[in-house]
Formats: structure tokens, C-alpha cells, sequence
């Protein structure tokens, strides 16, 4: 009776788990096979089973390319930023926050924090176009102060900050939620006996709740460093123009400009593979350092 209690159990959850499971074998699976295209030159009409294999010219040209260079360098420089700034900020949001002791005021900031999560880059993308243009409230106030008006929206030297900051404010607060569950799972025994042993707060965060904390912070970092030729097509092709794109043309706004619009599948599937393979070299690798250094890894 118990075992097949068992087995009924386990029919139960493959039955919840099925839609999570077509979903990744329909749309993250069976499209991999379109990659074979980045070795074709593909024809639009004549499909993938009839296209001209070409073998690897695209990725050939894809170095050759003094555009693809430099797009390179700027994902790169895009990628590094991002994490360096943007993935300790939740981090350091979450240990400030958790130090609020005032439930109230706690709960409304944290609502606060991650509101803008739930807005598209189009509507923060309209709102900072508006306080940033020449005659927005930003260059006002600072024109009353007695500065001289700043471009930030066509002025390339501001662009790259200007994308990242408006990128960490928007998604901080929802990264922020992570680190926050797993504090709540840190056990209050440990912050006892430390304050038994006169721990200050700062002593306390250092010695007991960053410490629970790497795990999560191990895993996330390794996850966001897979992603670091990655970019927010929105974010960035929002404010992308003909005066900054030689500091803002990343991949992602690339391919849409070269592959969607200008028709080369094949050459921006060969990109697309080329990041690929940076993200898996980079988690593989950096996955085997993190597990000899601090033994944490997310396999």
C-alpha cells in the first residue's frame, strides 16, 4: 500500500511538472536544431533543408568583420559593468534593508524598491527621455544651479553609464528578493549567541549573514556571468541612436539591426552561437574555480 502510494505520488508531480517540460523541450530545444543555418547560406524561401552549406565562412567573416570587433568590445565593456555595479547592489539592498526593524516601513520600501521591475522600457524609457532631453527637469536644474546643460542622450561618453544606472535602478529591487528569502533562512540562534558575545550589527552581517549567504551568491554570480555578452535589447535600443551607437551598438541591438532588419540569419546565428559558447566556456570555467576556492558551485 505504501509503495504504491509512492508511485502514484510521483505520477502527481510528473503530471505538474509536464507543462514546465514541454514548455522547455517546444521553445528551448527543438529551435536549437535551427542553428545549423549558421553553417548555410540561408534562403529565406528555399528553407534549411535546401539552403547552400557554406561550412564555417560566417564565422570566418564574423572575425574578419572591423564592425563585429567593435560591437565585441562594446558587449564586453556593456557585460563587465553591469555585473560590477549592478549585481552587488541588490546584495548590499537587502543587507540595509534587513536591518529595518520598523515592520511597516520595511514592507513599504520593499514595495517601493521593486515597483519598477513591473514597467516596461518603453514607459522608463519615456519618462528618463523626458528628464534627460536638453529642456528636461535634469538640465534645468542644473542650468539653475549654474552648470551648463548636459546631452546625456546623444553625448556618447554618458551613454553607457546612463543605460546601466537606468538598468540597475529598474531591476535592483526585484533581485533584491532573492537575497532577502535567504536571510529569512539564516538561523536567528547564530545572530543570539552573537550579540550574547557583544557582536556589533556590522560584526553580525559580516561574520554570520554574508557568509549564509554564498551560496546564493555564488550560484547568481556564476548565472550572471553566463549571461555577460548579453544585454536587454529593450534597454539599450531604446536610447540607441546614430550619435552614440559606436559606444551603445551591443550584440543584441546588432542582430536585431543586421539580422532582422537587414535579413542575414545566417551571419547573426553564427553570433548567436559565438555568444553561446563564450557563456558555457565561462560557467564551466569559472563553476570548477568557485568549487576549489570557496566549495560552492551550482554543480
Amino acid at each position: 500500500m505504501f509503495g504504491k502510494s509512492v508511485r502514484i505520488d510521483s505520477w502527481v508531480l510528473l503530471l505538474i511538472a509536464l507543462p514546465g517540460l514541454a514548455h522547455f523541450l517546444i521553445f528551448k530545444y527543438i529551435p536549437l536544431a535551427g542553428n545549423i543555418i549558421a553553417f548555410q547560406e540561408y534562403n529565406l524561401f528555399a528553407g534549411i533543408l535546401h539552403s547552400e552549406w557554406v561550412g564555417l565562412k560566417h564565422f570566418q567573416f564574423m572575425f574578419d568583420y572591423a564592425e563585429f570587433m567593435l560591437v565585441l568590445k562594446n558587449s564586453l565593456k556593456f557585460g563587465l559593468y553591469s555585473i560590477l555595479f549592478g549585481f552587488p547592489a541588490p546584495l548590499l539592498l537587502a543587507l540595509l534593508l534587513n536591518e529595518i526593524r520598523v515592520s511597516l516601513f520595511k514592507r513599504t520600501t520593499q514595495t517601493l524598491l521593486y515597483l519598477p521591475h513591473f514597467l516596461s522600457w518603453v514607459i522608463v524609457g519615456g519618462i528618463f527621455t523626458e528628464l534627460l532631453s536638453k529642456d528636461g527637469l535634469v538640465n534645468q536644474l542644473i542650468h539653475y544651479l549654474g552648470g551648463e546643460t548636459v546631452s546625456f542622450l546623444t553625448e556618447p561618453k554618458y551613454f553607457l553609464g546612463m543605460v546601466i544606472s537606468l538598468g540597475i535602478w529598474k531591476e535592483v529591487g526585484w533581485s533584491m528578493i532573492i537575497y532577502l528569502a535567504a536571510i529569512t533562512g539564516i538561523n536567528p540562534n547564530l545572530y543570539e549567541a552573537a550579540m550574547v558575545d557583544g557582536a556589533s550589527r556590522f560584526r553580525q552581517a559580516w561574520h554570520i549573514t554574508l557568509p549564509s549567504l554564498l551560496p546564493a551568491i555564488i550560484v547568481l554570480l556564476l548565472l550572471r556571468i553566463g549571461h555577460l555578452l548579453d544585454a536587454n535589447v529593450e534597454q539599450v535600443l531604446f536610447f540607441l541612436n546614430p550619435l552614440v551607437r559606436e559606444v551603445g551598438e551591443v550584440f543584441d541591438t546588432y542582430v536585431y539591426r543586421v539580422g532582422l532588419m537587414g535579413g542575414q540569419y545566417s551571419y547573426t546565428t553564427a553570433i548567436g552561437i559565438f555568444k553561446a559558447l563564450v557563456g558555457v566556456i565561462l560557467v564551466v570555467g569559472l563553476n570548477k574555480l568557485s568549487r576549489r576556492t570557496t566549495g560552492e558551485s551550482i554543480y
